[in-house]
């Protein structure tokens, strides 16, 4: 039986391109090239049937070792809480007041592209802290 190696992301959104946008520059991710054959995304997106413009984008990881998220277009609303999440790892290996210091500085930087900062997680003696968060569509992610 084969294994898996890669896997993709999907984000159910309203507005793909801004949403993955956003994640782009959380991440250090980049938009890939458009299809074979098209000079842009826009020219592209332009191509298809008015109902599916604009119902899609995605981003990878440059290095290529992370997974390509994805970004589609859903009628309804986010409602409840995500089910799963993204841990965005801005503090790995540091703890304490260290810690605090560098994901403070990240979620300051992620506020200012939109983000909502939600809570503070201080460690607890099993979990070291982090900060629960959501993008600019409401979906959570942690800090940690």
């Amino acid at each position: 039986m084969a294994s898996i190696k890669q896997f993709q992301v999907t984000f159910d959104c309203a507005e793909p391109e801004l949403v993955a946008r956003f994640w782009c520059e959380v991440l250090g991710y980049v938009v890939p090239p458009p299809p074979q054959g098209f000079a842009t995304w826009d020219e592209f997106d332009r191509s298809l049937p008015a109902e599916r413009q604009g119902s899609a984008f995605a981003c990878i990881d440059p290095s290529g070792v992370g997974p390509r998220l994805f970004f589609q277009r859903v009628p309804e609303g986010k409602v409840v809480k995500n089910r799963v999440h993204l841990d965005v790892r801005a503090g790995t290996g540091l703890v304490g007041e260290e810690r605090l210091a560098t994901l403070e500085a990240e979620c300051a930087r992620l506020v200012a592209l939109g983000a909502v900062r939600v809570q503070l997680l201080r460690a607890d003696g099993h979990n070291e802290s982090c900060i629960a968060m959501q993008d600019i569509e409401g979906n959570e992610f942690c800090l940690d």
